[in-house]
């Protein structure tokens, strides 16, 4: 079974919108680490945490790398273009399931931890190592990731490998 013309648009309207949600929802995650510049009460970072863990939780993760992986597995299943017909397709399988993995295993367990400790320590976290390390890593590898998952966009548009 085939999605119709229509189908197959609404569906591309909806991975589009979760794409974006994904990469923009990192690419303001990454811009609100410069929001603690300057910070001078332990409550505004906490809510600059809680902002980055809101984001991350139902933008980025629940509407974005989810909502890309359902839509892009209705796509090969339900369209001509298959799972791994092609070598883009191929790799933004292999960018969309390391994205998500990495993201729930590394950069979601970096950002939980930042939460709580500025949580428990207020504005004393920003001189915490734990909490310190953590914030380096969530920013180094989450601009990193967010640069593959741009580039997957550009793959996604411009199809540059040709068929396997």
């Amino acid at each position: 079974m085939k999605l119709s013309t229509n189908g197959q648009k609404a569906l591309k309207t909806i991975h589009i919108f979760t794409a974006a949600c994904w990469a923009v929802g990192g690419f303001t995650m990454c811009l609100m680490y410069f929001m603690k510049q300057g910070v001078t009460d332990g409550g505004e970072l906490y809510g600059i945490n809680r902002s980055l863990h809101f984001i991350d939780s139902y933008i980025v993760v629940i509407f974005g790398a989810i909502g890309c992986l359902i839509t892009g597995f209705i796509y090969s299943m339900f369209t001509n273009w298959g799972f791994f017909k092609h070598r883009w397709l191929t790799f933004k399988w292999v960018v969309t399931i390391s994205a998500i993995l990495f993201g729930t295993f590394y950069l979601g367990v970096w950002e939980k931890n930042m939460l709580h400790i500025s949580g428990n320590m207020g504005l004393a976290a920003l001189s915490d190592p734990a909490y310190l390390y953590n914030q380096r890593m969530n920013l180094i590898f989450g601009s990193i990731q967010n640069g593959i998952i741009i580039f997957t966009i550009y793959v996604s548009v411009f199809k540059p490998w040709k068929k396997k």
